[in-house]
């Protein structure tokens, strides 16, 4: 099995600090570790370290999948997993803001304020 890179406290940083902008007060942000595979046709699993926080009902994950490389991903229930269209970042910042934002549309679409 594979390992993707640890995660840095530079990239920690930006996570918890782009939440606490966004929700006006600390998110606890936890790190964990999970077992993915980077390519549909990988038999083999990859070690990523993870970034994971809830708000509401709500599940968040950044997935560090490389140097400089992120996936993330928000969901409710297990069959209820949604992303934002990009398969990759190479910005922690960006990956994160997109997530916050793909989520609050989410929201917005399900209460009917966006179609």
């Amino acid at each position: 099995m594979q390992a993707a890179p640890d995660i840095s406290d530079s990239e920690t940083w930006v996570i918890r600090t782009t939440l606490r902008e966004r929700y006006k007060e600390e998110v606890e942000v936890q790190i964990a570790d999970s077992e993915i595979r980077l390519h549909p046709s990988d038999r083999e699993v990859t070690q990523c370290p993870v970034w994971y926080w809830q708000r509401g009902d709500c599940h968040f994950v950044i997935f560090k999948t490389g140097t400089r490389r992120y996936r993330c991903q928000f969901f409710y229930r297990a069959y209820q997993q949604y992303g934002t269209g990009v398969k990759e970042y190479t910005d922690i910042t960006e990956c994160v803001v997109s997530l916050l934002q793909a989520q609050a549309d989410h929201e917005a679409r399900e209460r009917g304020d966006l179609k």
